[in-house]
């Protein structure tokens, strides 16, 4: 792998395009095997299938290493036949990883991404209505992480000596409750927002109701345990590496 000294230009830099839609596991791994290390940052909207897809190219191109599209909840933890279908998918890509010993992985788990907490669709923190609905009971936590973080430590993690190899790694911008972020949200936009509980009997029978309902899918899943861990536990925490919590990423993003 090529290294690049802090602050120093990058070199011998080149972008290759190749479809991971259309083209075949075969032309993916033509492609891929030309690298040391592949990571993987195509999200779940290019379709069912997909992740699956690129771990079978990624193991056939022989790369050294490999960071799958695993960027969020404990998928070991949630288990199959949640209320996101797309999350069975996560756990086939770990069995794929987990079933050879050619190609090394590092799965790095960062929650929530914290823009999406303030999606008016996902109903979560609404700023038009002045909201905020807590998803299966108010101490119920959430961990969040923003982009700029996930990408500042996927770098480190990767770089991180001794190497880590065959690893889920978690790392966590903030782990607050509901009632936590209610609080965070006034403090941040210095208005009084309305409080209301989704129960998981709320959010079941909503789901039951429009079951192809993504966000519905997604307002049920995210009331698991898996989808949290105490900041203690994290790669950044023991490493001393500062993250973006929910107040300075709003007053960044949104407020600026």
């Amino acid at each position: 792998m090529q290294h690049f000294e802090q602050n120093a230009p990058f070199r011998n830099v080149k972008l290759e395009t190749i479809d991971l839609v259309t083209s075949s596991v075969a032309e993916l791994a033509e492609v891929f095997g030309h690298y040391d290390t592949v990571i993987c940052c195509s999200g779940f909207s290019i379709g069912q299938g997909m992740q699956v897809k690129i771990t079978e190219a990624v193991l056939e191109g022989a790369v050294r290493r490999y960071v799958p599209w695993q960027f969020g909840a404990d998928y070991d933890q949630i288990g199959r036949g949640s209320a996101q279908p797309v999350f069975d998918e996560q756990l086939d890509v770990r069995d794929l990883l987990r079933a050879q010993d050619k190609t090394q992985w590092v799965i790095v788990s960062t929650g929530m991404i914290t823009s999406f907490l303030f999606r008016e669709d996902f109903g979560v923190v609404s700023l038009e209505n002045k909201t905020v609905h807590a998803l299966g009971a108010w101490d119920h936590s959430l961990t969040l992480t923003c982009c700029e973080d996930i990408g500042k430590l996927t770098i480190q993690v990767l770089f991180h000596q001794p190497e880590i190899v065959n690893e889920v790694v978690f790392v966590s911008g903030e782990t607050a409750t509901f009632a936590q972020i209610a609080e965070q949200v006034e403090e941040v936009f210095d208005t009084t927002f309305e409080c209301v509980l989704w129960s998981r009997e709320h959010l079941s029978s909503a789901l039951k109701q429009d079951p192809d309902n993504v966000f519905k899918r997604y307002r049920m899943v995210f009331t698991h345990p898996g989808v949290k861990w105490p900041m203690e536990q994290t790669f950044n925490y023991q490493q001393q590496i500062p993250t973006i919590g929910i107040v300075e990423w709003a007053k960044k993003n949104i407020l600026s």
